[in-house]
């Protein structure tokens, strides 16, 4: 009587070899997976960050638009005729822009393009370059021209004492503006938007729609949206 064979045949081997085989080929494609859905998450962040940045920055300017001190431009000695369009904007077949009369957003962002002194009850001068020293009961009041320009896939930044362009973002593949205007004067509601109002002192609020490309390709492009309103036109 014969008796059985111990121990693993060939048969075996090959079975439990090709078993480990999948098995490695699995936790590869596992590890591949993560690694690639990291990496589009490391992507799809760089682009939300850069949005966030350049949005925010968009919004501040906007909302601070034609602030331009304590009494109105008419009231402004000397005052340039940027101070009579705060908003204004070109858009062509290559580039758009937005061009936004603003108040200089606090310490660190850059020499003003013009300085306001006002004692907020009667006068008010307005200076290029700097201003004099203020007397007592005056306030300075610094203003900006900052120009946003869409143009080759990048976002860019001027102003009159700085008119190179700076880059502020890469790999914009889409920039819209449109306006939102009030049905006349008086009024502080929104009646519609229009990418070219034929009087800017209607408009109310600004809307930007941005895409934002991958350049490495790991990740759809990213398309957001923001409208800011023009605050003193609403109060």
């Amino acid at each position: 009587m014969n008796r059985p064979a111990c121990g693993f045949g060939l048969v075996e081997f090959l079975l439990a070899l090709a078993v480990g085989l999948v098995l490695i080929l699995g936790a590869s494609q596992v590890l591949i997976s993560a690694r690639l859905t990291q990496a589009s998450q490391q992507a799809a962040m760089v682009l939300q960050d850069d949005a966030r940045f350049v949005l925010s920055k968009l919004i501040q300017d906007i909302r601070q638009a034609g602030m331009l001190g304590c009494l109105a431009p008419a009231f402004i000695d000397n005052a340039p005729a940027a101070f009579e369009r705060p908003i204004g904007w070109e858009m062509s077949a290559s580039a758009t822009s937005l061009t936004l009369v603003t108040a200089n957003a606090g310490d660190g962002v850059g020499k003003p393009d013009w300085t306001v002194v006002s004692d907020c009850k009667e006068a008010a001068q307005a200076y290029a370059g700097t201003p004099p020293v203020i007397a007592p009961g005056q306030i300075r009041f610094p203003i900006r021209a900052l120009t946003y320009t869409y143009e080759a896939g990048q976002l860019k930044v001027s102003t009159p004492s700085a008119p190179a362009k700076a880059a502020l973002i890469d790999n914009v593949q889409a920039f819209e503006i449109s306006f939102g205007v009030a049905a006349g004067p008086e009024s502080t509601d929104v009646a519609r938007y229009d990418s070219h109002p034929g009087d800017a002192s209607l408009i109310r609020s600004v809307r930007i729609r941005m895409t934002l490309q991958d350049p490495t390709g790991r990740v759809k492009d990213q398309a957001y949206s923001v409208v800011a309103a023009l605050r003193n036109r609403l109060e």
